[in-house]
């Protein structure tokens, strides 16, 4: 089983990685508005992409890590990813926000995470082929699958918003994590609330699922995760 995560609304409830680093990072309202934008369907990720590059320039790891620490979680992400591999299944994170930023998930267990590259060093431009676009995301989760020797009706997505339409459209069982209307159609099943388990529940129910169930309190965390670039139909290592 391949359980695929979004990230901005679904793993942060109620953020996304770029408002979080706003706050860091500064121009909040621009950020705020490039946000409103995109949720619209006025502008496209590499729109947005350049647009943030613009304001932010190449994005500091350290001042990202402030971000990524500050930024409001769901409540037992670990516990969810570490039952998923006590069953032999595999998590993946897939966003379309900074890499850099999500790559951070790898340290609550997740076997891959996937983002769109924005530039870290000084002097660097940022290159829009390697920004993902919502219509990469069930081909990324296609390409894992695949590698994993996963069977295709075992593939779960876990999404909030418009950017996992295509996703959802793609895989046999959905869960809308405080989902909008875009999303929320389509989904298998539907949560509302900040706690992961519960909405790993709900996805469970759903599931053909092989392997015993796990009660969180008894969990062992895994280490070790693959963070990677897509770039058309291949990922590559980051």
């Amino acid at each position: 089983m391949l359980h695929v995560f979004d990230m901005d609304g679904t793993l942060l409830p109620g953020t996304s990685a770029t408002r979080e680093m706003a706050k860091v990072f500064g121009h909040a309202p621009a950020i705020e508005a490039l946000e409103k934008d995109f949720s619209s369907g006025r502008i496209d990720t590499h729109r947005f992409a350049r647009s943030m590059f613009q304001l932010w320039g190449p994005m500091d790891p350290a001042r990202v890590r402030l971000a990524f620490d500050a930024s409001p979680k769901m409540r037992r992400i670990r516990e969810v990813v570490a039952d998923i591999g006590a069953r032999g299944h595999r998590s993946a994170v897939v966003t379309m926000s900074p890499l850099c930023f999500a790559d951070y998930f790898c340290e609550l267990g997740f076997d891959e995470v996937h983002g769109s590259v924005f530039p870290t060093a000084a002097g660097s431009d940022i290159d829009v082929e390697v920004v993902l676009r919502p219509a990469d995301k069930p081909l990324i989760a296609d390409t894992m699958r695949v590698r994993y020797g996963i069977p295709p009706e075992h593939v779960v997505a876990y999404g909030d918003s418009l950017s996992d339409r295509d996703l959802f459209a793609a895989v046999p069982v959905s869960v809308a994590v405080n989902g909008d209307a875009h999303v929320r159609p389509l989904a298998s099943v539907a949560y509302t609330g900040r706690d992961l388990w519960e909405a790993y529940e709900l996805a469970l129910s759903v599931l053909p699922v092989r392997g015993l169930p796990s009660r969180a309190a008894d969990l062992e965390f895994p280490s070790g995760c693959r963070a990677s670039v897509f770039s058309g139909s291949s990922v590559a290592p980051a």
